[in-house]
């Protein structure tokens, strides 16, 4: 029994671990230049760039992590576990989690494919590896949801060997 749930207790820690980490080792926030605005003298603006990129995107989170099991043979050698997020345009929010079990489907496929051929042994973060992962991943949201999704963000990423 302990067997069974010490892997799980590790990854949790190991997740944790992580967490903490990224937020630790977070770079300080940029300076904000402040200018006074002449029709609200009381209250500091951020001067907006002329080349600021209008904020016509949102980014969607998928409810929760996907869990991919590595199999060699006939038994499981370890997990992935990942979060993803989509880049959508603004106000989809609440169409792509009508549809989340649909994509959710589709992702696992593209996962499980990703798996069965090696994609996670060995060095799995290596950029081009994770570059063929990411592209996958958007051909199937963007067959399911429409070219509206313009990628698909890997939040989190873990794998536990047994």
């Amino acid at each position: 029994m302990i067997k069974k749930l010490l892997p799980l207790v590790l990854l949790l820690i190991g997740a944790g671990a992580g967490v903490g980490a990224g937020i630790f080792l977070r770079p300080a926030p940029e300076p904000v230049e402040m200018t006074e605005d002449a029709e609200t003298p009381d209250v500091m603006v951020k001067e907006k760039a002329e080349d600021e990129p209008q904020l016509d995107r949102e980014y969607v989170k998928m409810n929760n992590q996907f869990v991919v099991p590595i199999v060699n043979g006939d038994k499981v050698q370890g997990l992935v576990v990942m979060s993803l997020s989509l880049e959508v345009p603004a106000g989809q929010k609440d169409l792509i989690y009508a549809r989340e079990p649909k994509l959710r489907d589709s992702f696992l496929q593209v996962l499980f494919d990703h798996a069965n051929i090696g994609g996670f042994d060995g060095a799995f973060t290596n950029a081009n590896n994770l570059a063929v992962l990411r592209g996958a991943l958007r051909e199937v949201a963007q067959k399911d949801m429409g070219d509206g999704i313009t990628d698909v963000l890997i939040i989190e990423i873990a794998r536990q060997d047994y």
